[in-house]
């Protein structure tokens, strides 16, 4: 076997790739070692990157409170806060002069100011000069223009006052006047009541049967006889009436020892008829009256409307119910829980009126009710004396007859002619002074007030209770009823009655 020759260009072949390889090494590592060293140069003069959250965010404007930039003497917020102060109080006044362009001119600077303070308030940062300078240079120069045409400080801070009676006595009017129409929309009757009156007035004049029950019951002896438990409400309300009697009846250990004298108005007399003519109420006997079958009351239907007259017939209780010795009143917002025929045998220490004092508090006090600046009343009565309810009292009309209490409301009613002594129609000022020195306070679980308007009332002191008075504007046949209490009133609704479920 031959042997190759020897080749002599191979080596020096092999070498430069060799060579090749070398150089391409050596730049790989170089530009490795440049790239770390400029990696490390770069995280020396940058920090690393990391998320940033919003508690972080928010901390970097913990330090700004622009009530605090507000209140410091030093800041260009405070400064445009008294120009803007000022400026308004020109404002004013040019309005009041009828300077419409210079009014406008103060109105525009005004808010601008507002707006670079709401601004600053967002961002949560200070006003700065930059911003702040230009607003307070032109606030300037129009408060100097001010001054020069006369509007002084002098004018401008009685301006202000005048601004700020009459915005007081247009408070007060409003106040009042959505006083007047809480106390109109509580008189008056929701559509489905007016719809239950018109259907059972119908049925009044459509059964004969009910008026010849009506003439039965007119001769009943019952009606006068002073050994049964005698009640009075006084209402055009014939649900409301109903739930009077029907919580009555209901609470009562012996419900046919109970009389009801109803007086209503004329155009709700026959309704009245129909609903309890058609209703035994446990065996109890519930008289209606209307207002025209007493003679005497002509002179006040005159002077009030329905409603006012119905309130006020409690002064006149002798008179229509003159063969009674005792009665038990009851407003016909009332629901009763407990049997009551235990304040028949109270006594009363020779006192006309039992009523529940409301004096705990003192705006129940008698100043609170009537004018005491006036001598009339001041000389006769005791200003710290202690307020009581209507809603649930117990009348001894011999002891009313023999003090003639009547009369004494009379003289009061005559008094305040003039609206002098108490403003109002309502009936609890000429109350207090008719039975001041004769009544005589009860237990206050008697009588638990305030379902009409107070939604915070103790719930142990409501389930006490013997009666419950949804006084206020907030009646429980209204739509503004309060939810929580309207299931007491509710469950002494008779839902089984025809004419309830079409109106």
């Amino acid at each position: 076997m031959r042997r190759r020759a020897v080749d002599p260009r191979r080596p020096s072949r092999r070498r430069f790739v060799g060579w090749i390889w070398f150089l391409l090494v050596v730049s790989a590592v170089g530009g490795l070692t440049l790239v770390a060293v400029r990696r490390h140069q770069v995280e020396k003069l940058e920090p690393p990157f990391r998320e940033v959250n919003a508690t972080e965010i928010t901390a970097q404007y913990q330090d700004f409170n622009l009530t605090d930039e507000l209140l410091s003497s030093t800041s260009f917020a405070r400064q445009l806060a008294d120009q803007m102060t000022l400026a308004k109080a020109y404002l004013v006044i040019a309005k009041e002069h009828h300077n419409l362009k210079f009014a406008w001119d103060l109105s525009s600077q005004i808010r601008n100011s507002q707006r670079l303070l709401a601004q600053a308030a967002v961002r949560g940062k200070p006003v700065t000069q930059d911003e702040a300078g230009p607003m307070i240079t032109s606030l300037s120069q129009l408060i100097y223009k001010a001054q020069d045409i006369h509007y002084d400080l002098a004018t401008a801070i009685t301006t202000l006052k005048v601004h700020a009676q009459a915005m007081e006595d247009r408070l007060t009017a409003a106040m009042v006047q959505s006083a007047e129409f809480g106390r109109l929309a509580a008189q008056g009757l929701p559509r489905s009541i007016h719809c239950l009156t018109i259907k059972l007035t119908e049925d009044w004049f459509g059964d004969p049967k009910l008026q010849k029950l009506e003439e039965d019951q007119k001769n009943s002896p019952r009606l006068v006889d002073n050994s049964l438990y005698h009640f009075c409400i006084f209402s055009d309300n014939v649900l409301a009436a109903s739930v009077v009697v029907n919580s009555t009846v209901s609470n009562a250990d012996h419900p046919r020892q109970l009389v009801f004298h109803v007086v209503t108005s004329p155009v709700s007399f026959r309704a009245m008829k129909a609903w309890f003519l058609t209703s035994s109420f446990g065996g109890s006997t519930v008289e209606v009256l209307s207002t025209e079958e007493f003679p005497w009351l002509r002179k006040l239907r005159r002077d009030m409307d329905m409603a006012s007259l119905l309130s006020h017939l409690r002064f006149y209780l002798p008179e229509i119910a003159p063969s009674l010795e005792k009665v038990v009143f009851l407003e016909d917002d009332v629901v009763v829980q407990k049997d009551l025929t235990a304040l028949f045998i109270l006594d009363l220490h020779g006192n006309v009126n039992g009523a529940v004092e409301t004096c705990l508090e003192a705006f129940h006090r008698y100043h609170k009710y009537v004018n005491f600046s006036s001598p009339i009343i001041s000389s006769e009565f005791d200003p710290e004396a202690c307020g009581w309810a209507f809603g649930m009292n117990v009348f001894d009309l011999m002891a009313w007859k023999k003090a003639d209490l009547t009369a004494r409301y009379h003289h009061w009613l005559r008094q305040n002619s003039g609206g002098y002594l108490w403003t109002g129609g309502g009936t609890l000022p000429p109350g207090l002074l008719t039975f001041y020195g004769s009544t005589e306070p009860l237990d206050r679980r008697w009588h638990v007030l305030g379902l009409g308007f107070d939604p915070e009332i103790d719930g142990r002191l409501i389930e006490t209770a013997a009666v419950i008075h949804f006084n206020g504007n907030m009646k429980p046949w209204l739509g503004s009823a309060i939810t929580r209490y309207l299931p007491l009133w509710e469950r002494y609704v008779n839902h089984t009655r025809l004419h309830l479920h079409g109106c």
